[in-house]
């Protein structure tokens, strides 16, 4: 099975950026699409971006668009999330998550990692 491991988060100004990464030992984890979501305290978990297996299907949520990019590097079994121009409105905990087909909904999502917080101060 493929058992993500996020890093990267942070507090950061509004503005700046961060580069949040997942990773998964291994050698399986390269063929999974792979998904970024977030939850702020009270909130539902959200849509972020996503990216197939091999690289030919990449979605983001409307409200990154533009402004964060995701990208994998197979040969390392990572993804990453490039995030610039953070807003406050960015600020939650980042979730990595790993499944057979590139989806915007959690309940497609097979393996969850446990989230890394990112906090972006106004």
């Amino acid at each position: 099975q493929v058992q993500p491991v996020e890093s990267g988060g942070g507090l950061v100004q509004s503005g700046g950026s961060l580069r949040l990464a997942c990773a998964a030992s291994g050698r399986t984890f390269s063929t999974y699409a792979v998904g970024w979501f977030r939850q702020a305290p009270g909130k539902e978990r959200e849509f972020v971006a996503a990216i197939s297996w091999m690289r030919e299907v990449i979605r983001y949520a409307d409200s990154v668009k533009g402004r964060f990019t995701i990208s994998r590097d197979n040969a390392k079994s990572t993804v990453y999330l490039q995030m610039n121009s953070l807003k406050p409105e960015d600020t939650a905990v980042y979730y990595c998550a790993a499944s057979k087909v590139v989806r915007t909904t959690t309940e497609a999502y097979e393996y969850w990692g446990q989230g890394t917080q990112v906090t972006v101060s106004s």
